[in-house]
């Protein structure tokens, strides 16, 4: 006779504080519909037009990369614009376009540049244009390489990245204006991979039932996971439900502004002083624990997100639908007094269409790529 199912001790990486699920599970509007929440942002984006004269100023507010980073911009573009000092807080990448060869040959061009790069397997492969962690997948052998760029569309541009040696994770907003000599955090976010740990008598699908957060999520986890679906998993073993810590996928975001501390935000100066003419955006970075964090010390770039990142902190549990309104207004109000800012200093904005067609052609490869992890 089976025991009484209970709900997991949640299981948190190395790093990473402990997660507390007890009380609210989400809030009321996390899982919205996106378009509901930008709404009151349209709104605003026409009245600082009409303030601003200018409809698309918001699109030179990182003028180091097209667009500003707001859609159908590679991942690697603020990578590629990074000076040598920037780098060393990247994590290794390399780039490749899928083309219509064979894939086996592919495989090999793949491999050479991987290996001239000094990367090697397991490797996390990303699309190189892409939004909300769609596509990425950690690839653990040449086989998996095969399956990912056999299902790649033609064309577009896989980013491979070499694997953190840590699994703590954290959302990083950064501001800085151009006439001023250092930026500010202005909200960090600890991101939680959302993981169930195996008794030995229940199935990974009874498992996540059982989550209280997981089993309330079931959609975004049964079809990814159907092939394990119905194997017990080993007492105390860990499961990961995810890789991409995104949110809309699964993970578990917490606000940790009181984690911001001068030697952070000192250590983020020095690396966007080596990045010329990028001023605002959502820095995803992986860290050996807290206190180092904390230090500006022990912890890689996996990304550098531009203007149409979020402060994350909204997607907090027990973030307030006002709140998380008010936040992405001032987001967006930040924007606008760049985009102003580096007009003054010579930059020409670019029309709306660049940007229509910009997000026309994201989404059109955002529907081919692989099935993310």
């Amino acid at each position: 006779m089976r025991k009484p199912i209970t709900v997991n001790q949640p299981y948190v990486p190395p790093g990473m504080p402990p997660l507390d699920l007890s009380g609210r599970i989400t809030s009321f509007f996390e899982f919205w519909p996106m378009w509901v929440l930008y709404i009151p942002v349209v709104l605003q984006w026409a009245l600082l037009s009409l303030r601003y004269r200018s409809l698309s100023l918001p699109l030179i507010a990182n003028p180091a990369i097209p667009l500003s980073g707001m859609v159908g911009v590679a991942k690697s573009a603020v990578f590629e614009v990074a000076g040598a000092k920037a780098r060393r807080w990247i994590l290794p990448w390399q780039l490749y376009q899928v083309t219509d060869a064979e894939v086996e040959q592919q495989c090999l061009v793949v491999k050479r540049q991987l290996r001239e790069a000094g990367l090697g397997f397991p490797i996390v492969a990303k699309p190189d244009i892409g939004c909300r962690g769609a596509g990425v997948k950690l690839l653990q052998d040449e086989v998996e390489l095969v399956g990912y760029i056999s299902s790649f569309p033609v064309g577009g541009c896989i980013q491979f990245q070499q694997l953190s040696e840590w699994d703590a994770e954290a959302g990083v907003f950064y501001v800085r204006y151009p006439d001023e000599p250092r930026g500010k955090v202005t909200s960090l976010t600890l991101k939680y991979t959302p993981y169930v740990v195996g008794d030995g008598e229940r199935t990974l699908g009874e498992l996540i039932a059982a989550d209280p957060r997981a089993g309330k999520l079931l959609h975004l986890y049964r079809s990814r996971h159907a092939a394990n679906w119905d194997r017990v998993i080993p007492a105390a073993e860990p499961f990961r439900l995810v890789f991409s810590a995104s949110h809309c996928r699964g993970a578990i975001f917490r606000e940790a502004n009181d984690l911001i501390n001068p030697k952070l935000s000192q250590s983020l100066d020095k690396i966007f002083d080596d990045i010329p003419d990028f001023y605002y955006g959502r820095l995803d970075l992986k860290f050996k624990d807290v206190a180092s964090l904390q230090q500006g010390s022990d912890f890689v770039i996996i990304e550098i997100n531009g203007a149409s990142s979020e402060s994350i902190n909204i997607w907090d549990r027990n973030a307030g639908f006002w709140e998380a309104i008010k936040t992405l207004l001032q987001q967006y109000s930040t924007l606008f007094r760049l985009g102003h800012e580096n007009r003054k200093r010579g930059h020409k904005t670019p029309g709306l269409l660049a940007l229509i067609k910009a997000w026309r052609y994201e989404t059109k490869l955002v529907k081919q790529y692989p099935h993310d992890d």
